[in-house]
C-alpha cells in the first residue's frame, strides 16, 4: 500500500520537486559488477590501475579413494531399496551392518531421495561427504582397506 501512496504523491508534486527526487544518485543494479561508470565531463578520465596478478587456482580436494562417492551412492540406494550390497564391505563391517540393518534401513529410506552428494574432505584415509536427502541433511564417512573393500562406514545428521 505504501508504494502506491508514494507513487500517487509523486504525481501531485510540482515538476521541480520531482526533478530533485529523480536527481538522486542510485547505482544501476543492471550494470555488470565492476562495469565502468561514465565520468563527469569536466574531469579527465583516471588512468586505469594495473591489473592485479592472477592468484594461482588451488586444486579442489579429491577423495582418498576415487570410488568413494560411487560406492557410497550404491550403499545408500541399496539401504533404501532393502538390498544392501555386502560384497562391497569387509566381512567385519558387513556383520556389524547386518546386525543393525532392521534399524538402519527404515531410517535411511525415511530420508527420501538423494538430492546431492558433496565431497567435504579426507582425514586419516577416510573420505567425508555431505549427503542431502529430500528430508534430511547428513554427513557420511567412508574408508576402504588395502583390498578396496569398505572397512568403515558411518553417518550422522549434518552439523
Amino acid at each position: 500500500m505504501k508504494p502506491l501512496l508514494i507513487a500517487a504523491a509523486l504525481l501531485f508534486l510540482p515538476a521541480a520537486a520531482q526533478a530533485q527526487v529523480a536527481a538522486g544518485s542510485m547505482p544501476n543494479s543492471f550494470d555488470a559488477p565492476g562495469a565502468a561508470r561514465a565520468a563527469p565531463a569536466s574531469a579527465p578520465a583516471p588512468a586505469p590501475a594495473p591489473a592485479p596478478a592472477a592468484a594461482p587456482v588451488a586444486a579442489l580436494p579429491t577423495p582418498v579413494n576415487a570410488r568413494s562417492e560411487d560406492v557410497l551412492r550404491e550403499i545408500i540406494a541399496g539401504a533404501q531399496a532393502g538390498t544392501i550390497n555386502y560384497a562391497l564391505m569387509t566381512d567385519d563391517l558387513a556383520a556389524r551392518i547386518r546386525a543393525q540393518e532392521t534399524a538402519i534401513r527404515p531410517l535411511i529410506a525415511g530420508f527420501g531421495p538423494v538430492q546431492a552428494v558433496d565431497f567435504v574432505g579426507s582425514q586419516d584415509g577416510a573420505d567425508l561427504f555431505a549427503v542431502t536427502f529430500s528430508t534430511a541433511a547428513t554427513q557420511w564417512v567412508i574408508a576402504f582397506n588395502e583390498t578396496d573393500k569398505v572397512a568403515a562406514l558411518l553417518f550422522r545428521p549434518a552439523e
